[in-house]
């Protein structure tokens, strides 16, 4: 199976590795040639436009900024949708809107192509070992023609539904992420404050019923002072804004959504869009005059874990 990658940004050039690493014929495509120019000497084969890499091969996969830039991809000049044929699939692993992703959908089907959503989650670090977690979205016999390729790009993948379903638990575990985020630099400054030891605060989150997967990841750079993710407070912005999207139209009213948004605003109007996400915590670290850093902690984050080929996650079902 021949499969096609379009967006090499931090996420996507990892994940479009992983399939290079593991002898799978990929053709490789983004705005920027130089993105891709790892890529190519590990056996990557470049494509100038999504055209051109949608004739080559059975698997489309986009993993892109934006629904907008998502959109362009796809029904632009020299798009996907041009070169779109029967018994193609598209895969959109950005972060996205539901409606959008079935909206193109429909389009991709008149011409007899499948289209699956499957964000990831895990981080760059997880991406770059093919141990991330994967959400799909579409229908079951869609899943098992994809299912090889997911599970060589991560190690979790679960199946959540029809088409767009994975999209919205996507925007909803983003969500949360940030929440913890926020939750954790305000825990440490607090902390720092009250003159107890970082070192030792970090291994009691860790232990307790107050950890996370974002404390375990993003304290560290926070704590080493690097603050480097790989991920900027734009795209937090855009995925917290989808899911308050998504509780809006469900006219459900939130309390901590909305402040949530408030707060991402107010960092990037001081510290500017392509700020990393933990150096939120620069904002506390202003207005009480101390540094919250500790000795021993990583200025990025590594995957530990070996790459091991992943599996399908099951549900618990009565």
């Amino acid at each position: 199976m021949k499969v096609a990658f379009i967006g090499l940004g931090n996420v996507g050039s990892k994940l479009a590795g992983t399939l290079i690493r593991n002898n799978i014929t990929t053709f490789v495509s983004d705005l920027d040639k130089s993105a891709a120019k790892k890529l190519i000497k590990m056996g990557g084969k470049w494509t100038d436009n999504p055209y051109d890499a949608t004739i080559q091969a059975d698997v489309i996969i986009t993993c892109l900024p934006s629904p907008k830039v998502s959109a362009h991809v796809a029904q632009g000049p020299k798009g996907i949708l041009e070169a779109a044929t029967k018994g193609k699939i598209w895969i959109e692993m950005s972060t996205t809107q539901s409606s959008e992703v079935i909206r193109l959908g429909d389009k991709f089907l008149e011409k007899g192509m499948l289209s699956a959503d499957c964000p990831v989650s895990g981080g760059c670090h997880r991406a770059n070992t093919g141990n991330i977690a994967i959400f799909a979205g579409c229908d079951r016999p869609i899943f098992e023609r994809i299912k090889p390729i997911l599970c060589v790009l991560g190690k979790k993948v679960l199946h959540t539904g029809p088409l767009g379903s994975a999209s919205t638990l996507k925007v909803m575990t983003n969500f949360l992420a940030t929440t913890h985020l926020v939750a954790c630099c305000e825990a440490l400054v607090a902390m720092k404050a009250a003159n107890v030891d970082l070192n030792t605060t970090y291994e009691a989150i860790k232990i307790s019923s107050g950890n996370s997967f974002v404390h375990e990841t993003e304290s560290q750079v926070i704590l080493n002072g690097s603050r480097d993710i790989n991920f900027t407070l734009d795209l937090v912005l855009k995925d917290i804004a989808l899911f308050q999207e998504i509780a809006s139209q469900n006219k459900i009213d939130l309390e901590i959504s909305p402040l949530l948004n408030e707060i991402i605003k107010n960092a990037i109007a001081k510290l500017g869009p392509r700020a990393n996400s933990p150096s939120i915590i620069s904002l506390l670290e202003q207005q009480t005059g101390m540094k919250v850093l500790a000795p021993g902690f990583p200025s990025e984050i590594q995957d530990d874990e070996p790459e091991s080929l992943g599996c399908e996650v099951t549900t618990v079902k009565e």
